[in-house]
């Protein structure tokens, strides 16, 4: 149902390097560059992830209570993930572990704020 979702940052080139070093640990690739944003994902026919300098020209400003999930294929790669969000300077925002009936997960967020999780069930 998702085509994509796009975070706001105030610094494309900054958050271009912390996505491509970032999205590197489930797969993705760059997908789409245009003069606003860049885009990743997997594959053109599967969900992606965008990062754009907002279109009003305003700055871009965090969502209370919005967050992006990153689905991972195991609890080892939800935990590199989230190792390497923190390592890339990304702030943690809930350590890698169980969340209850078999979602495992962990919580970052990256250099301009926006908060994402990495999860896996089973």
């Amino acid at each position: 149902m998702i085509g994509y979702v796009t975070l706001g940052t105030n610094d494309l080139p900054r958050a271009a390097a912390f996505y491509d070093e970032l999205l590197k640990e489930v797969g993705a690739r760059r997908l789409w560059e245009f003069p606003r944003g860049i885009a990743w994902g997997v594959a053109e026919d599967q969900p992606s992830l965008c990062i754009m300098t907002p279109f009003d020209g305003r700055p871009a400003t965090v969502g209370n209570g919005v967050m992006v999930a990153l689905a991972a294929s195991s609890r080892e790669q939800v935990g590199r993930v989230h190792a390497r969000a923190l390592a890339l300077g990304g702030t943690d925002e809930g350590a890698v572990g169980p969340r209850g009936d078999g979602f495992y997960a962990g919580y970052f967020r990256d250099l301009d704020g926006n908060k994402l999780a990495v999860f896996c069930f089973g």
